[in-house]
C-alpha cells in the first residue's frame, strides 16, 4: 500500500509543478478585454480595377505575448504591364480603446520606385524615431492619440464599436516625413452591399484630400463589428482601385 501511495504521489509531481505555470498562462489570456470585442481576425479581399479582378488584398489582427497587438496590411496587384506589392504594419498598445503605435513598417516594391520605410515611436517621450534615415523627430503630441499610417484604421474601427453616431472622426497621422497630418472620416450614408462575402449591410465614410484630389470611400459593417468590407478610391476623377471583401476568418477561444 506504501508503495502504490508513493508512486502516485510521484505521477502527481510533475503535475503540481506544472500547475502555477498553468494557472499564469489561464490568467493571461483573460488580461485583454479588447480580444471579447475585436477577436484576432485575417480578411481577405479581392481588389478591382473598373470591375476586373487585379489582385488580392489581406488585412490581419493578431495579439502578441507581450500584450501589443499586431495589425497587418497587405495588397498584391497586377494589371497589363503594373505589378506592385505593399505591405504596411503596426505594433501598438491598446487602453482604455486608445491606441497608441510602437512600431510601424512600409513597404512598396514592383513597378516604380521601392521604398520602405521603418519608424519607432515613444509615447512616454512624445518622440519617434525614423529608423530608416537614421533621424529623431520631437516633440511629438501623443496626448491627441496620435497614429501612425496604419494604426489610425484599428483606432477608428474601435471608436465605431464605441459610437458610430458621429458625423465626422479626426485622427492626427504621424507622415513619413515625420508632419503631423489629420486625417478625417465623413459620415456618408448607409448602404446594403452584395459582395463576394455575402450581403451585408454597412456605413460609408469618405476622406478627401485636396490637395492630391483624392477621395477614398470606405464602407463598414456593423454586424461585423465595425469591419472594414469594401474600400474604393478616386484620383483627379479617375478611378484606382477597389476592394471587397471575400472571406473572413476570425479567431476564437
Amino acid at each position: 500500500m506504501t508503495t502504490k501511495i508513493a508512486y502516485k504521489k510521484s505521477l502527481l509531481l510533475p503535475i503540481l509543478c506544472l500547475l502555477p505555470s498553468l494557472l499564469v498562462q489561464g490568467a493571461e489570456k483573460q488580461l485583454n478585454p479588447l480580444e471579447s470585442i475585436i477577436p484576432a481576425f485575417s480578411a481577405n479581399y479581392s481588389v478591382l480595377h473598373k470591375s476586373d479582378p487585379v489582385g488580392s488584398a489581406v488585412r490581419k489582427l493578431t495579439y502578441q505575448a507581450d500584450g501589443t497587438l499586431n495589425y497587418h496590411y497587405q495588397t498584391k496587384v497586377k494589371w497589363l504591364i503594373f505589378s506592385q506589392t505593399r505591405s504596411e504594419t503596426s505594433i501598438v498598445t491598446v487602453n482604455n480603446n486608445k491606441v497608441t503605435p510602437v512600431h510601424y513598417s512600409y513597404s512598396r516594391e514592383g513597378t516604380g520606385k521601392d521604398k520602405h520605410y521603418e519608424w519607432r515611436y515613444n509615447a512616454k517621450d512624445n518622440t519617434a524615431q525614423d529608423l530608416g534615415r537614421k533621424r529623431k523627430v520631437t516633440p511629438l503630441d501623443f496626448s491627441n492619440n496620435l497614429q501612425d499610417k496604419l494604426s489610425y484604421h484599428l483606432q477608428h474601427r474601435l471608436n465605431l464599436i464605441a459610437d458610430a453616431s458621429k458625423e465626422s472622426y479626426v485622427y492626427p497621422v504621424v507622415s513619413t516625413s515625420g508632419s503631423v497630418k489629420d486625417y478625417v472620416y465623413q459620415f456618408d450614408g448607409e448602404e446594403e452591399l452584395i459582395l463576394p462575402y455575402g450581403m451585408v449591410k454597412t456605413i460609408r465614410f469618405k476622406r478627401e484630400v485636396k490637395a492630391k484630389e483624392r477621395i477614398t470611400y470606405a464602407w463598414f459593417a456593423p454586424e461585423l463589428n465595425y469591419l472594414l468590407v469594401k474600400l474604393y478610391q478616386v484620383k483627379a476623377g479617375t478611378e484606382q482601385f477597389e476592394a471587397q471583401l471575400s472571406s473572413l476568418a476570425i479567431q476564437t477561444k
